[in-house]
């Protein structure tokens, strides 16, 4: 079942995404977050933008959602995507069921430019996103460090 988030979901999420910080050069946080301070982070996204969650049998197995891409106002139909699936979850359709529901989520919007920016090497990702319509659209070359390693970030852009 995929439904909207709520802020009670604040303890599960923030496992999930502390994995992928702790372990992973998937996201280029380093530090783990409380479930308090996601709690406020999936306030102020809620506040503006949808987020949803896949559950089944009452367990959480991943969440996907739209934030704005810059502060800048000319920006203002142009969202940036996240999708992370709990640890084991990943090769049996729960990315393609989010992200899927995300965009259809977004079409309803006035948003127009959906971005996904992804940490290269990320194969499964990127076919993820490619499956949907998504077209690469630059790449910064060792742009973040993180677990002793130079990394690329690839920028992925799908248009309403």
């Amino acid at each position: 079942m995929i439904r909207r988030i709520t802020e009670a979901d604040a303890v599960v999420i923030a496992e999930i995404y502390n994995y992928y910080i702790e372990n992973t050069a998937i996201t280029f946080e380093e530090d783990p977050l409380s479930p308090d301070a996601m709690a406020r982070r999936i306030g102020e996204t809620c506040a503006k933008y949808p987020w949803f969650v896949r559950e089944e049998g009452g367990v959480v197995t991943g969440y996907a959602y739209a934030n704005k891409w810059k502060d800048r106002f000319a920006y203002r139909f142009a969202v940036e995507l996240s999708l992370y699936l709990r640890k084991g979850c990943e090769g049996r359709g729960f990315g393609s069921e989010l992200l899927g529901r995300l965009l259809d989520e977004l079409r309803k919007t006035s948003v127009h430019a959906v971005v996904a920016v992804i940490t290269i090497p990320n194969e499964r990702s990127v076919a993820l996103h490619e499956k949907f319509g998504f077209k690469e659209v630059a790449r910064l070359n060792e742009i973040g460090y993180k677990l002793n390693r130079w990394l690329d970030v690839g920028y992925w852009e799908l248009i309403l």
